[in-house]
């Protein structure tokens, strides 16, 4: 079996795997009824195993204390032991699938074969739903979240008719990475090489942008509250039904914000009111946020990886009112978009995965030490998509967190909907309920607020 060589980035998240905190990226579907087991599994074959090679990989250890980790192709892929089909008892509804899901949140892939599974899950009262388990190692969170959609077809039939082309799939999948956007629109071009020396020049000149970003980096802390603690092995998983995107759409567009802006606040007011719930006083709360470097206009490479950059937003938890918190999320937010944080922590990331395990493990544990978790913001595609045949009527995924980290949060937008999900370490947070419960009392009173603001500027 032919050996391939780990890239620098991917081998951090191959060796970060630890028994409180596992590197492994957790992807939930929706889906309207069944799959067809024979259907998925050509779909498996021909848009996954083919176009990526890494998901025939297995990964071995490196040799001697230096080595770097492989992977090793393990030859015709038994896709067996890849889906697990599983019913849950009834009544089949959110609370037996979350703690199914639960129950594998700590579960290690075995790396005696390729870090991936798929659980196919019926037993529902209404559809079926698809578990994905993809490590880190692999890929990105958004890259294998495009992966994911590759799968997919914009019709019931559209993996047997002939319409799937490989090179043509990025066109159907450009709305899954708009996110990076949101955060930093330029990204992929300030990382070309004439921007970095322009932008270190400028940097040597002016200072003040890479030393701002370098202090919030490393001075920030992750304060004492009710969702920090030392973490443990067993996880939660809770989420939202499916709520109307055009109502958030609404509520930022009376804002002057994105909707990005209203759905972060909306979970930095949850947060506080988590906070006041168990008694601590509302204090702001570090998150990380990833940020896409992948050109928008061009197919995945066929080797995927890990390239993207992270950003630290502190979430203003502490602010009391949903308005200003609202406002003040923006700003924040905006003074991302215009920093030079995403190329430095890009640059951070790329030097950490060339220290070897002995340093790159501490050296993400403190970084991640310095906040309270992870926070993801997905827009899925507008239309509805198909898998094997089956309408698929949500999703959510969530990053895996590393060190201390309690909570992670993941909200993703498709057809006209808009899903938040709560990954939370049960022996810090043991009732995420209480946090989606806040995170729609938030969004309820954000919209009563701009109900109240339109009928005073109408006279009504």
């Amino acid at each position: 079996m032919r050996d391939h060589r780990v890239n620098p980035v991917d081998a951090v998240w191959l060796s970060m795997d630890g028994p409180d905190n596992l590197m492994v990226i957790e992807s939930l579907m929706f889906l309207d009824g069944p799959v067809d087991r024979a259907r998925l599994e050509h779909v498996l074959r021909t848009r996954l195993l083919e176009l990526f090679p890494v998901f025939s990989r297995r990964p071995l250890p490196g040799r001697g204390k230096w080595g770097r980790p492989r992977w090793r192709d393990v030859g015709e892929l038994d896709l067996s032991r890849h889906l697990r089909e599983v019913r849950l008892p009834a009544p089949g509804g959110d609370a037996e699938l979350q703690a199914y899901v639960g129950t594998c949140l700590a579960t290690p892939l075995p790396r005696d074969r390729p870090l991936w599974d798929i659980h196919l899950i019926e037993g529902l009262a209404e559809g079926s739903a698809i578990y994905v388990r993809l490590h880190h190692a692999l890929a990105d969170g958004i890259a294998l979240t495009q992966v994911l959609f590759s799968l997919t077809d914009l019709s019931d039939e559209g993996d047997r008719d002939g319409s799937f082309h490989p090179d043509g799939r990025h066109h159907l999948l450009s709305e899954v990475v708009q996110a990076a956007r949101r955060v930093a629109p330029e990204v992929p071009q300030l990382l070309r090489p004439a921007r970095i020396r322009a932008g270190f020049r400028t940097g040597a000149r002016l200072g003040f942008s890479g030393v701002g970003v370098m202090k919030k980096l490393l001075f920030t802390r992750n304060p004492e509250s009710p969702v920090s603690g030392v973490a443990g092995p067993e996880k939660r998983a809770v989420w939202s039904e499916p709520m109307q995107l055009q109502r958030i759409k609404d509520i930022a567009a009376h804002a002057d914000a994105t909707v990005n802006d209203v759905l972060v606040s909306a979970l930095a007011g949850a947060l506080a009111r988590y906070q006041v719930e168990h008694g601590g006083r509302a204090v702001d709360l570090p998150t990380m946020i990833p940020v896409n470097l992948r050109p928008l206009n061009v197919p995945l490479p066929r080797e995927l990886g890990n390239r993207f950059a992270l950003v630290l937003l502190n979430l203003p938890s502490g602010r009391g009112e949903p308005l200003a918190r609202l406002a003040e999320t923006k700003r924040r937010m905006d003074v991302i978009k215009a920093s030079p944080e995403p190329a430095i922590t890009f640059t951070l990331i790329q030097a950490i995965g060339w220290l070897g395990n002995r340093l790159n493990r501490p050296l993400v544990t403190f970084f991640a030490g310095k906040v309270a978790g992870v926070t993801t913001n997905v827009p899925g595609p507008r239309e509805p998509r198909y898998l094997a045949g089956t309408r698929i009527s949500g999703l959510l995924g969530w990053v895996p967190g590393s060190g201390q980290q309690a909570l992670g949060t993941c909200i993703f937008t498709y057809a006209g909907t808009v899903r938040i999900g709560f990954k939370t370490d049960t022996a810090v947070i043991a009732d995420p309920e209480r946090i989606l419960a806040a995170f729609h009392a938030e969004i309820e009173t954000l919209d009563a607020a701009f109900v109240v603001a339109r009928l005073v500027s109408t006279g009504d």
